[in-house]
């Protein structure tokens, strides 16, 4: 087993992000070369906080089913919009970089993100092709982009049915409608998104079931591959 803390920094930024890794080493025994898909995993808390019930436990189910998982441990309150997205941003480029240390598959390289973790996740995978983000970090947008994505529960919109305190704490609670449009998901899908797997519960009274209702239609009318599971019972957070 190959478990790091690696610190993710991005310059001109004093905060510093956590990518802990949980990645299965080879073994001369059995298929020595084998390159295994990866889950980055992205927890929830508001960006507020990042929660540990949506980190260390979902990463060991990964692992015990043969998947390479790591979890960001990402910058929240005070920290402001675009850091946690940079920050994802670079920890994939450097798991593209060292795939083949940490035998991954480049390839099939998906992001899990939980409610505002899961804004944070589907946020790369909208944004990915933006220059701020290769620019500031000097890479490609093709370093960053996510395979896949897995939205659990997720924070999508700012306007209606926002979970207002994660907009609260990512763009600040005098925000413009501009501002909040910049980072509401559902406005800015495109075609050349990753394939994505969402579900909700529709009893969900944090983050209402709207959020990824809105992002399936969105990424409906782009042609995105997508599968969408609303289940009837279950409270927010139901993983």
């Amino acid at each position: 087993m190959i478990c790091k803390k690696i610190d993710i920094s991005v310059d001109s930024y004093q905060e510093t992000a956590a990518l802990y890794t949980y990645f299965l080493d080879n073994s001369p025994e059995m298929i020595p070369d084998r390159k295994r898909p990866l889950v980055l995993i992205c927890p929830g808390g508001g960006y507020e906080m990042t929660s540990d019930r949506e980190a260390e436990p979902v990463a060991i189910q990964y692992i015990a089913k043969g998947y390479q998982a790591a979890i960001l441990r990402y910058s929240v309150k005070p920290a402001k919009y675009p850091l946690a997205l940079l920050q994802l941003a670079k920890a994939v480029a450097y798991l593209r970089e060292y795939a083949d240390e940490y035998h991954i598959d480049t390839e099939k390289i998906v992001v899990q993100g939980f409610s505002a973790g899961g804004h944070l996740a589907c946020s790369l995978g909208v944004f990915w092709k933006k220059p701020f983000l290769s620019e500031t970090l000097g890479v490609s947008a093709e370093q960053i982009r996510p395979n896949g994505m897995i939205l659990c529960y997720p924070v999508i919109t700012s306007g209606e049915y926002a979970h207002r305190g994660s907009f609260d704490c990512l763009v600040g609670e005098q925000a413009t409608k501009e501002e909040l449009d910049q980072v509401s998901l559902e406005l800015h899908v495109h075609k050349d998104m990753p394939k994505t797997f969402i579900w909700h519960t529709y009893e969900d009274q944090a983050v209402p079931v709207e959020n990824s209702l809105y992002l399936a239609t969105a990424l409906r009318k782009a042609g995105v591959n997508f599968e969408l599971h609303i289940f009837p019972r279950g409270l927010h957070g139901s993983a």
